[in-house]
C-alpha cells in the first residue's frame, strides 16, 4: 500500500461496506472485496464479481428490500471469510456457502428479530394492560424499549474487546469511504483525517428503521397482540423500503443543514459503534478499497471469485 492513488474530486460511484473480524468488506458497482489482516501479518483479499441491480430492482420503495437482503448475506459470507483467515485458511466462495453459514444466518435473522421486533411490543402490550394507557402510548412505549434495547446491546458488546477491534475497522472503512468521496488521495496519511461516522452507515438505518417503525406501526389497527405482532412482520419489507429511502435522501442532501440537523442523531449513534482505527487497520480498509474499484475496470466473468494476499 506504498502507491499513492488519487481519485477525481467527483466520484459518481456509491462504495459501501462494513466491518469484519480483523478486516473490511467494501462493495462498489461491480461487486465486492474482503481484505482481512492474517495471522502472519499479510493481507489477504477476496474479490467476487456482482451482476448490477436492473429493472425493478431499482425501484424506489423496492429496492430497499433487496439491499437489505444482500447486506445480510454478503456481510455474512464476509464475515465467514474473516473466521477462516483468522484460523490461517482461505476459503472459496463455495465454502462460504456451506449448511452451517447458512444455518448460522437463519438463526441470527431469527433471533434479531424475536429480539429487537417482537419483544419490545409483548413488553409494550404488557404495559398498556398493567397502566390501561392508550394505544399511541403504547406504541411510543414500543419505540422507546426497542431503541433502548440497541442501545443497551451496542454498549455491553462494545465493552468486550475484540468487538472494540471490530469496531475501530467500521470507522476505518468509513474513513477510506470518506476519502474516495471527498477526491483525497487513497493513502493511510490521506483517510486519516476524516470522521469515523457516515451517513450512509448501517447503524445510521438501524436508528431510522427504528424511528419509521414507530410511526408506521402507530397506525395499525386495534387488534390482538398476536395480529399486531402478524402485521409487523408483514410489513417489514415496507419498513425496509421506507427506512432505505430515507436515509439515501439524508445521505444525497446531508450537505443542507435542515436535514444535517434532523438526521444527527444517525451519526451520534455511531460512536457506539465505531471507533478511531490505527494505520494499520486503514491500510487493510485502502486494501479492500482498491480491489472493490480495481472490479470496475476487470474484463473477467461476473462469477468470477479470487483470494489473494498481499
Amino acid at each position: 500500500m506504498s502507491e499513492r492513488v488519487s481519485v477525481p474530486p467527483r466520484v459518481t460511484a456509491l462504495y459501501g461496506g462494513q466491518a469484519v473480524l480483523e478486516g473490511v468488506m467494501i462493495r462498489g458497482p461491480a461487486g465486492l472485496a474482503v481484505a482481512v489482516r492474517a495471522p502472519d501479518g499479510q493481507i489477504v483479499r477476496w474479490t467476487t464479481r456482482l451482476p448490477p441491480r436492473r429493472g425493478w430492482r431499482r425501484w424506489p420503495f423496492l429496492r430497499g428490500v433487496f439491499v437489505l437482503w444482500e447486506t445480510l448475506r454478503w456481510g455474512m459470507e464476509a464475515l465467514w471469510f474473516s473466521a477462516t483467515v483468522a484460523a490461517g485458511e482461505i476459503e472459496t466462495r463455495e465454502g462460504l456457502r456451506s449448511p452451517a453459514a447458512l444455518l448460522t444466518m437463519a438463526l441470527s435473522l431469527a433471533l434479531a428479530l424475536g429480539i429487537f421486533l417482537l419483544l419490545p411490543a409483548f413488553l409494550a402490550e404488557g404495559i398498556e394492560g398493567a397502566l390501561g394507557t392508550s394505544a399511541w402510548i403504547r406504541t411510543a412505549v414500543e419505540a422507546a424499549l426497542r431503541l433502548g434495547l440497541v442501545i443497551g446491546y451496542l454498549i455491553a458488546v462494545g465493552r468486550h474487546p475484540e468487538v472494540r477491534r471490530v469496531f475501530a475497522y467500521h470507522g476505518a472503512e468509513h474513513k477510506v469511504v470518506h476519502a474516495l468521496e471527498a477526491g483525497a488521495p487513497l493513502t493511510v496519511a490521506g483517510a486519516r483525517p476524516f470522521p469515523t461516522a457516515h451517513p450512509r452507515c448501517g447503524t445510521a438505518f438501524l436508528l431510522t428503521v427504528i424511528v419509521v417503525a414507530a410511526v408506521l406501526f402507530a397506525f395499525l389497527p386495534a387488534s390482538t397482540v398476536i395480529e399486531r405482532l402478524l402485521l409487523r412482520l408483514a410489513l417489514l419489507p415496507a419498513l425496509a423500503g421506507l427506512s432505505y429511502e430515507l436515509l439515501w435522501l439524508s445521505a444525497r442532501y446531508h450537505h443542507l443543514r435542515p436535514v444535517s440537523w434532523l438526521f444527527a442523531p444517525n451519526l451520534w449513534l455511531q460512536r457506539l459503534t465505531t471507533r478511531e482505527p490505527d494505520d494499520a487497520m486503514l491500510e487493510v480498509a485502502l486494501a479492500a478499497l482498491e480491489a472493490a474499484r480495481a472490479l470496475e475496470s476487470s474484463t473477467e466473468a461476473v462469477t468470477g471469485d479470487e483470494a489473494s494476499r498481499l
